[in-house]
Order: C-alpha cells, then structure tokens, then sequence
C-alpha cells in the first residue's frame, strides 16, 4: 500500500515534546543542586519526580516518532498506538516515583537529617515550577488541539509537579520560619499521595485507550455536529465508530441515501459528510463510510419532498442520538 504523509499535527507535537525532553534534563539539574545545597526530603520529592520528567520526556519523544510515522503495509491504522503505550509507562513511572516518596518521607520523619541553606533552595525550586507550569500548559494545549495522549499526559504532569512544587515551597517556607523539621517529611508524605493518585489517572486513561475506549464526549460532539448539519438525503447514519491512534481519529459509519442515488451521486454525499466532519475534528482524521440504500420502512422518516421513489408519507422526523447512531440498525419508527 501507499504510504500516507503524517499530517502537520504530529510533526508539531514532535517538535514539542523535543523541547520537553531537553528542558526536563536542565530542570532536573535545579532541582538535584537545590536537594544537594539543602538536604531536604521535600525538594527531594521534587527531584525524584523530575527523573520521571525527564525519563517520561524521552519516551513520549520516542512514542510521538513512531506515531507520526505514515501508515505501511504493516501497519494500516498507524503507529498512534505507541502514544498510549508511552503514557502507560509514565504512568507507572509515577507511580514509583511517589512510592519512593514516601519511602524517603517515613525514613526522614523517623530518622531526621539536618537542613541547612533552605532559602536559597526556595528559589531554586521556585524557578523550576515556573518553567514546568508555562512547559505543561504549552504541551496540553497543543496536545489538546492536536488529539495527541502522549503531548497531553507530558503537559499534565508538568502541571501537576507544578502544583506539588508550589506546596513544596510552602512546607519550606513554613519550615523556614518555624524550625519545625517534622514539617519537611510531612510534606513530602502529602504530595507522594498526589503524585501516586497522577500516576493512576494517566495509567487508567492509556489502558483504555489501549482498549479501544469508547470517547463519549468526542461521541456527544460528533452527534451534535451533525444533527445541526444534516442534509436532506442523509436519511440516517448508524453504526457509527470512532477509534483514536494518537493524533488521527477514524471513523466508521453506515450512511442510509436514497436507494436510486448513483454511485457518482452517492459519492458526493459522502464527500460532504467527510468535510463536514474534518470542519470540526480537523485533517487527521480518516472517515471509512458504508453508503446503504434506503428502504421502504425509510420513507417515514424521510423529510426528502420531492421523492418519486417514495411508498409512505413522511410522518416524523427522527433526532439522531448516541443510542440510534451507535446502533447497527437503520432507523424506522416504532
């Protein structure tokens, strides 16, 4: 088979997480130096996730390479898989970086350590939150807008070491002021749990993509789109699938037309149904579309006026919803 360009999407979403990986390695620096000049367990926390950043920055940067590969022989629907398999590890990266956490967090709380120089580590690690908020918030953006998991898992938990960073900061500055030392380890004890609970979210989202998840939200756009845009030969559209490998979307329906439509005339109607669907989700998405003819049973339904073919008056019209569209059955009146 023909090998399809990736669309501009995928490459923008390379480029990004390209960014990512390389700013992740110079944040990590900040972060261990603060841990070294400081000796806390909390700033610690905040390094050990960075190795996941950093770690999960290369792996996502891997992943979005091979996704944005074309389609092969080999691989008919792509390489968009590699996208959730990339966020499945970050994952659990994660998760074992909140683990270690906590391990650290106990230990410290049990067994204190001495601190020392805790201001100048207040804004060291203050500058690295800075830079992960700003680098997340570009990455969920772009992903967002690209349908992109893996650039959206990567923004998501820039933005949520952001936040444990911030509480960080605080425990520190409270520590600062007080001397009390218990406060370092109970820190690092509460932002382990969040960043434990992070890892669970991406983990659970990239099994179910893995598993071909049915996206209800995406579901409940794409049946509003096209009940506000429905033309007069499109008697009915069901069996309606919709799979996502990465950044491209592919859609599968069956579209009910008018039985005596020719196929030249029939093509027409799905070329409409495809612009009309890109118009909303954009260029990377392939549309796979059964064209049906309609039947008699149809003409109930059927607002089409000026029908020769027609056997049954027009008596209602039928609002295509998640039930009917999902279904495997053309529609007709109970």
């Amino acid at each position: 088979m023909s090998e399809k360009q990736p669309p501009q999407s995928s490459l923008q979403n390379l480029r990004v997480q390209k960014w990512v990986a390389m700013l992740s390695v110079v944040l990590l620096g900040v972060k261990f130096f603060a841990y070294y000049v400081t000796n806390s367990v909390a700033i610690l926390t905040d390094a050990l996730e960075s190795i996941v950043n950093v770690s999960a920055g290369f792996i996502g940067l891997y992943s979005l390479y091979i996704s944005a590969k074309p389609a092969d022989k080999d691989h008919p629907y792509g390489h968009g898989k590699a996208e959730f398999i990339s966020a499945a590890i970050e994952g659990t990266l994660i998760l074992t970086a909140g683990s270690l956490t906590i391990y650290k967090a106990i230990k410290t709380l049990l067994y204190p350590e001495p601190l020392s120089s805790i201001d100048t580590g207040i804004w060291l690690v203050a500058i690295t939150a800075v830079a992960n908020y700003l680098i997340g918030l570009t990455c969920v953006r772009i992903g967002n807008r690209n349908q992109s998991m893996a650039l959206v898992a990567s923004g998501r938990h820039l933005q949520t070491d952001t936040i444990s960073t911030i509480g960080i900061i605080a425990g520190l500055i409270l520590l600062f002021f007080t001397k009390w030392m218990w406060v370092d380890s109970a820190v690092a004890l509460l932002f382990g749990g969040i960043i434990i609970f992070t890892g669970y979210k991406i983990v659970l989202n990239s099994i179910a993509g893995i598993m071909d998840k049915a996206d209800l939200t995406l579901l409940e756009r794409m049946v509003s789109l096209l009940n506000k845009n429905r033309h007069i030969n499109w008697v009915d559209l069901h069996n309606l699938r919709v799979i996502k490998y990465g950044a491209i979307l592919h859609l599968d329906c069956h579209l009910t037309l008018p039985w005596y439509l020719n196929v030249h005339e029939a093509h027409v109607e799905i070329d409409q149904l495809a612009t009309l669907v890109r118009s909303e989700f954009g260029e990377s998405l392939e549309l796979f579309v059964h064209s049906d003819g309609c039947l008699p049973f149809s003409c109930q339904i059927c607002e089409k006026a000026d029908c020769a073919a027609r056997v049954h008056p027009f008596t209602k019209k039928v609002e295509w919803t998640l039930d009917n569209i999902l279904s495997d059955q053309k529609h007709q009146l109970t």
